[in-house]
């Protein structure tokens, strides 16, 4: 393949050309070898060790400008699960596609010295459709559609997923989760399938034949399909108490025949990629785990694809830092995912090949895998720039009426009936009563992973465009059975309903930010409508929305009807064809429901209430008996943390000049929080203050104890800072310029120093300042303890 010219980024954009100029030599037509392996020994053979190691980069969006793309020449880039084109994660379809063909081009500038030009790709989370783009499809998570078990459905999820990626002029999207989670209290339940690795296997495998084609089939990664990657490898779902990015640990044989399992069908399904699991197993994180990355995945199971990082991963790894880390790439990591200090990892990689660290060989050995994937996608073969190739730009693509028609169907097929005494399906020509927030709140149905990292927070219906909430698919179902349906969300009306559906559940998060202590429901909204109706003689149908099954034998007992409906994603009207009767109830569950509320994990049908392949049909009308409501983790009360892996506990919240900022993020009043990694991604918060301005952190309700904040300086203050609870102002400019430059702190306030602690704390900066916060807690001490910084 030889050099070939191009225009500048630029040039090219205001030109709209798509390809290289007429007359011009283009991959394809160069003379060069035609088989796989001549081809990359071939491009190796003619590139610099900076170029190979670039190949290996892969840093997100908001770190680095289309200049470093040009200087660099990163193999891949993404986007996080907060990043958007040009700092707006809220952007608009064509930005993201502006900037892929910014960063396209970029990569494919004419090289010195004859250098082969390797066209970078884009990589991206579109987990449950291509959810980081507002009006694209926002399919069920995996756990809804798990209770489906239908491959073919899947496949068309990834078909549909595929062309909305395309329109972006992304290439590469870091799905299907294939992660077998054996403990419910994790975090990432919702984006598992099942905790039998037998249901996860056919549907992963599916999901990757839709993202990438069929094996064999002509437009296998052509026109209508992207890169997929099968991941975590391996055992995500098997951390001790459910913790993410923690240990599993028993006999290797055992654990690979539950976690290991779903990845020989994702292979046999022709997966181009595989990502990295954080956790550690038998106290070696995967990042590093030469064993298993290359000995099991490669070795064992034949996968010839690439392997990439997950955020920082390789970071973990014993004797790493995020910079720093040639064991990943010994072990058989492919792509280090570093999203922000890739310029660190980059030169130290340069110097490891050269002082021998890192043989030249293991080096070619992972350019030839991502070259080999680059090239099965075609992107060797023929340089189009993102907006030139099939279905970019098409915008009305994103969201259209076949893929939201599909969605509706994967919302319908994924309710899981639970209970039902007759109240369902709702009968024709009824009055509906509709209540709960989650009602008319497309967001929370469709949990993490959705337009922001965490999902929820400030989101509301009008960043889903052709969106359905459940309220409103319930309203239109109701009049086209000639009935009626009332949204009321505290569940008030004025003329007696027939009926009322209470929709209420979980609030949405992601990664660790989901992990619970134990499995029981505590939020009483839903419980509250339940008893409420129920007093007042109407019936009832629960509409549970949970990122995992979880005890709420109080809202079972209470209900008429109850149905599991997961985090069905943007077509609520998925769930008014079930309850109506329109389309029958054939959800199964892919997972144990607890019977009792406790600290433990249930896997089986010892311990649980309903046990895998349980759900309900319309006419099953047998009654639940009364359940015990007893749950000992529920008196214990909430804990005394405020901010925790970046989430605020219930009843907790931030604000600066009365605007709210949602888990602390967000710009208001001159304060601005952004997420940044400490021990994991985002878990922590830096606050940049603008002179005179305030951020308030406060809890709803009474507390107690001294507060406990881990803290970090990078720069002293140069005027006055304060903290401000109950009525007592502390002066924290001295301790913090003592702080500043030494690393992560602890501060904790007491009656000492803030007599009459109050139940809210105000920092406010006279000058221009910057804080991170990783924790905030309450803790009760001795008395006479004092203050410290």
């Amino acid at each position: 393949m030889k050099a070939f010219w191009m225009a500048t980024a630029a040039a090219v954009l205001l030109g709209g050309c798509s390809t290289v100029p007429g007359g011009m030599e283009t991959p394809s037509e160069a003379v060069a070898p035609t088989s796989e392996d001549a081809r990359v020994a071939d491009l190796l053979s003619r590139m610099s060790l900076e170029r190979k190691v670039a190949q290996l980069i892969q840093p997100q969006i908001n770190s680095f400008t289309a200049e470093d793309m040009r200087r660099y020449r990163f193999g891949s880039y993404l986007n996080g699960g907060n990043g958007g084109p040009y700092g707006d994660e809220f952007a608009e379809a064509s930005e993201w596609l502006r900037l892929a063909d910014e960063m396209y081009l970029a990569s494919v500038a004419p090289m010195e010295n004859g250098e082969p030009v390797i066209p970078t790709m884009w990589g991206t989370d579109a987990v449950h459709g291509h959810t980081n783009v507002v009006r694209a499809t926002v399919f069920p998570h995996n756990i809804g559609l798990g209770a489906t078990r239908d491959p073919d459905l899947l496949r068309r999820i990834g078909e549909a997923t595929a062309v909305e990626i395309e329109v972006t002029g992304i290439d590469w999207n870091f799905s299907p989760t294939v992660a077998v989670a054996r403990d419910d209290r994790w975090g990432r339940t919702y984006e598992s399938y099942s905790e039998d690795p037998a249901i996860v296997a056919p549907l992963g495998a599916a999901l990757v034949e839709g993202l990438q084609g069929r094996k064999g089939d002509p437009d296998r990664l052509g026109a209508g399909h992207v890169i997929g990657t099968a991941k975590h490898f391996f055992g995500d779902g098997g951390t001790d108490k459910g913790v993410d990015q923690g240990e599993v640990t028993g006999d290797i044989e055992a654990l690979k025949k539950v976690h290991a399992a779903p990845y020989p069908a994702a292979i046999d399904a022709g997966v181009e990629a595989v990502m990295a699991s954080f956790n550690s197993i038998n106290g070696r994180k995967m990042h590093g785990n030469e064993a298993l990355l290359t000995g099991v995945l490669r070795n064992e199971l034949g996968f010839d694809g690439l392997v990439v990082g997950d955020w920082n991963g390789h970071g973990q790894v014993a004797g790493c830092t995020n910079t720093d880390c040639p064991q990943s790439l010994l072990a058989g990591l492919d792509i280090y995912m570093v999203p922000d200090e890739w310029k660190g990892l980059l030169e130290t990689l340069v110097a490891q090949v050269n002082d021998g660290t890192i043989p030249m060989a293991k080096l070619d050995e992972a350019v030839s895998r991502v070259l080999r994937v680059k090239m099965r996608a075609g992107l060797l073969d023929e340089f189009i720039q993102p907006s030139n190739r099939p279905n970019a730009g098409d915008y009305d693509l994103l969201g259209s009426p076949e893929h939201r028609a599909i969605a509706r169907e994967a919302v319908a097929k994924s309710q899981v009936l639970l209970k039902n005494n007759g109240v369902l399906p709702l009968r024709g020509g009824a009055n509906i009563l509709v209540a709960g927030t989650a009602a008319d709140d497309i967001a929370q149905a469709s949990g993490g992973w959705t337009l922001t990292w965490q999902g929820g927070g400030e989101l509301d219906n009008s960043y889903f465009p052709g969106g359905t909430s459940i309220w409103s698919g319930l309203e239109a179902a109701a009049e086209e059975n000639g009935g009626q349906a009332a949204l009321s969300v505290d569940g008030s009306y004025s003329a007696k309903p027939d009926v009322a559906v209470v929709v209420f559940g979980e609030e949405p998060y992601a990664e660790f930010s989901g992990d619970r202590k134990h499995l029981g429901f505590s939020d009483e909204e839903g419980l509250g409508l339940l008893r409420k109706f129920k007093a007042e003689g109407v019936p009832t149908v629960a509409v549970f929305l949970s990122g995992r099954p979880m005890w709420v034998n109080r809202e079972l007992n209470a209900a008429d009807a109850f149905v599991a409906s997961w985090l069905p994603g943007s077509e609520g009207a998925g769930i008014a064809d079930v309850l109506t009767g329109s389309q029958p109830a054939t959800g199964k569950l892919g997972f144990s429901w607890p019977a009792t509320c406790d600290f433990g994990p249930l896997n089986g049908p010892d311990g649980a209430l309903f046990p895998v392949g349980y759900g309900r049909s319309l006419d099953d009308t047998a009654a639940l008996t009364m359940l015990d409501e007893t749950c000992d983790a529920l008196l214990a009360g909430d804990s005394s943390e405020w901010f925790v892996n970046g989430r605020f506990a219930t009843g907790i919240s931030a604000s600066a000049g009365g605007t709210d900022l949602p888990n602390l993020r967000g710009i208001a009043a001159g304060v601005s929080v952004r997420g940044i990694d400490r021990n994991a991604q985002e878990d922590s918060r830096e606050i940049t203050f603008a002179p005179g301005s305030s951020l308030t952190i406060a809890q709803d309700g009474e507390g107690a104890g001294a507060y406990r904040i881990v803290y970090r300086v990078k720069q002293r203050p140069s005027q006055p800072v304060t903290v401000t609870t109950g009525t007592a102002t502390v002066d924290l400019t001295q301790p913090l310029s003592v702080a500043a430059e030494k690393d992560w702190r602890e501060m904790i306030i007491t009656e000492q120093c803030a007599a009459g602690l109050g139940d809210s704390l105000t920092f406010t900066s006279a000058g221009p300042f910057s804080l991170d916060i990783a924790t905030i807690t309450r803790e009760g001490l001795a008395e006479g303890t004092d203050c410290s910084f």
